[in-house]
């Protein structure tokens, strides 16, 4: 029993003192953190959950989110777009339900995909996106609105502020909009 304990200590010690010499402590804050954004109003619940990368002096699109490839839409998990109600997006009908949300933008114009696959991770172990295009339920083309000042951290919200519902992205000097009703 005293040979388990003193391996255990020194397992404990081994994995801090990692950290500790590492500097990517266990509590260190993530550089992509987590969010959750929810809209609801009236019978209707919209939930997106998404990780948020940061400029940091990079060239962002056309850089590090290649143009014309598939982008998991953020950082690490695979981002996800849930809707308890039927909604319509551009002439199609995306029904209630989980999605994973995948994006391949451009610099005049974004195609937004909303896939049923659910994802663990955004890509592979050779960082290539993981979505299956089978399983996208819609493909909507939006164009890109290109801001005077650049967003530093990936946002995903709802805009719903002139009574017309959407789905924002922004990041860098680029700002999609995807409408829903």
């Amino acid at each position: 029993m005293k040979r388990f304990i003193v391996f255990l200590l020194i397992v404990i010690f081994g994995i801090l003192g990692y950290f500790y010499f590492t500097k990517t402590g266990i509590f260190e804050e993530r550089k992509s953190p987590k969010k959750t954004v929810v809209f609801a109003v009236d019978d209707l619940k919209l939930e997106v959950f998404y990780n948020r990368p940061s400029k940091r002096n990079r060239e962002v699109f056309g850089a590090l989110v290649p143009f014309n490839e598939v982008w998991r839409t953020g950082a690490n998990e695979a981002t996800t777009f849930e809707t308890n109600k039927a909604l319509k997006i551009g002439n199609d009908s995306l029904p209630k339900g989980k999605y994973t949300l995948w994006t391949i933008p451009n610099d005049t114009a974004w195609q937004v995909m909303f896939n049923t696959k659910q994802y663990k991770w955004g890509v592979d172990e050779t960082m290539k996106p993981m979505r299956i295009p089978e399983f996208d339920v819609i493909t909507y083309t939006t164009p890109v609105q290109h801001l005077e000042n650049p967003v530093e951290q990936f946002t995903i919200a709802f805009d719903n502020s002139t009574d017309n519902l959407s789905l924002t992205m922004a990041w860098d000097k680029a700002k999609v909009v995807v409408p829903l009703k």
